[in-house]
């Protein structure tokens, strides 16, 4: 390549998803350029929001932790924190549930905001397990406490890992020892319960859509523990404000975001990342570029030098969604009904597809979202692209089976709250094929799993086989959700601001 090329900027990133948005809004905060490429109209993936019909509807995410002070979720309110940095702000509206679960057995449990008041609850139901579960939870509470002590950063970056052990060397050991453990065996040091067993399942189910076993217990600390603390707190306008202000913060800093601009290929030149080949056939170049896609995606897509392939088995592969975005009529909604909710029919399919029905109803909180007088449900439960990938898109036989799929979801959906199917005025559907076109993710997946013993630690960092190739986003520690996102951008921007000599200032 012929190094006199113009650069485009310092870094270039591939999507605007929470975690690259994070990383491009910190690093220009520093005065590091750059540049962010987004295939669509709008940015945040995932977390992103759309409008139809004078709806405002949340694309994917709507359960946020880390908008607590820093009086109550210590270094873990990494959304105050980053927002404060950037002097932008992102109202929002506490919720003092974090999820209302409707199991088998009649066994139907709020997870309170309120710690006493949810532990007294599961007590309630369990008593003969009242210890076991003090014990267990309070183990979920000291990870808690550990993590919520430690400034946010890379952990490949030495100094700051020195710096963190020199401040907290005790703190740096217990978390060390405890990264190697697993939720759900450590569930078993204490409970013997079976469907309290299950429960746990289903808290670990709800957010990392595996088991407690195969779910790290640095990962249950941080959102079964944080939602007592910082809490659960929900942006007004719905989730697109928590991208939008990432945005204003990397503009507002000489930052550029360029949307309906796909990136299809990065640009790799004897084994260093240069820059971005885009869909119009235009070359960006960079000194470095974040890749905010699926490790499948940036492997076996993006990067084209198939030494760089990324086996889909290596990790496990989570699935995708099948969504109903419903405008109803507000008199469905009783007084005094959760915002959060997830319905468990049958212990036995839980985990497959289409088992488990995550439900919200964010109107609740910010009326706004809404016409005057209307509610927004939105309802999803986990889909597979294999199961569509037959169907031609548009196509009548398409349309009808999205019909049926959303008509089961919607009957189950009226055990909790009857009516609805009568309620409904607006209603838009997304499939996983859905979501593999719009959100460019491989099979429309909620990303790489760690396997079953696998150590948390092994998930992959930022840095890349590719020299001056990084990444963010939940193909990255720690994972999936928008607090963990978030977190990978944040480790990302501290890597790569150090490499350019520029370190980031702590987050206060």
């Amino acid at each position: 390549m012929n190094e006199s090329v113009a650069l485009s900027a310092d870094v270039i990133v591939v999507g605007s998803g929470i975690g690259g948005l994070t990383a491009a809004a910190l690093l220009q905060e520093r005065g590091i350029s750059t540049l962010v490429f987004e295939k669509n109209r709008y940015a945040g993936g995932s977390c992103s929001s759309f409008q139809r019909g004078g709806y405002r509807f949340d694309a994917g995410a709507s359960v946020f932790y880390g908008f607590g002070e820093n009086s109550t979720s210590g270094t873990l309110n990494l959304h105050t924190r980053i927002f404060r940095k950037l002097g932008v702000e992102v109202r929002t509206i506490a919720d003092p549930v974090q999820i209302h679960y409707h199991l088998p057995n009649g066994f139907s449990i709020p997870a309170f905001y309120d710690r006493l008041a949810f532990l007294d609850a599961l007590a309630a139901r369990f008593p003969h397990e009242a210890e076991g579960i003090k014990l267990f939870y309070r183990e979920l509470d000291e990870v808690y406490e550990i993590l919520s002590a430690m400034p946010a950063g890379s952990l490949e970056d030495v100094t700051h890992l020195f710096s963190v052990g020199a401040a907290s060397p005790l703190k740096t050991i217990a978390l060390a020892m405890k990264s190697f453990r697993s939720m759900g065996k450590t569930a078993r040091r204490y409970i013997h319960d079976e469907e309290l067993l299950r429960f746990i399942d289903i808290e670990a189910y709800s957010w990392a859509v595996q088991d407690a076993v195969a779910t790290p217990l640095v990962n249950a600390g941080i959102c079964l523990a944080d939602r007592h603390f910082g809490g659960i707190n929900y942006p007004v306008g719905g989730s697109g404000a928590i991208p939008e202000a990432l945005c204003k913060g990397i503009e507002k800093f000489g930052g550029r975001i360029c949307y309906q601009s796909e990136v299809t290929e990065i640009l790799v030149d004897n084994g260093e990342a240069r820059g971005v080949r885009l869909a119009d056939g235009s070359k960006h170049y960079a000194k470095a570029v974040i890749s905010n896609a699926t490790v499948w995606d940036t492997f076996n897509r993006l990067v084209t030098d198939s030494r760089y392939r990324v086996d889909e088995k290596k990790f496990l592969r989570a699935p995708s969604w099948f969504q109903l975005f419903l405008g109803v009529d507000g008199s469905v909604i009783p007084e005094g009904f959760y915002v959060h909710h997830i319905l468990v029919d049958d212990w036995k399919s839980y985990n497959q597809p289409g088992g488990t029905i995550y439900f919200s109803a964010p109107t609740i909180l910010d009326p706004s979202l809404a016409p005057a007088g209307k509610h927004i449900v939105h309802a999803f439960v986990t889909g597979e692209v294999e199961e569509w990938q037959n169907y031609e898109r548009g196509s009548s036989a398409y349309l009808a089976a999205k019909e049926e799929v959303a008509a089961g979801v919607i009957a189950r959906t009226e055990s909790i709250l009857p009516g609805l199917s009568k309620a409904v005025e607006l209603k838009v559907l997304a499939t996983p094929l859905t979501h593999e076109r719009y959100l460019n993710r491989f099979k429309g997946s909620y990303g790489p799993l760690m396997k079953p013993g696998q150590n948390i630690l092994q998930k992959p960092q930022n840095t890349t086989p590719i020299k001056n190739l990084f990444a963010a986003g939940d193909s990255t520690f720690p994972g999936q959700g928008v607090i963990a996102v978030t977190y990978s951008g944040v480790s990302c921007a501290s890597y790569i601001a150090r490499k350019f000599g520029k370190p980031l200032d702590e987050l206060l």
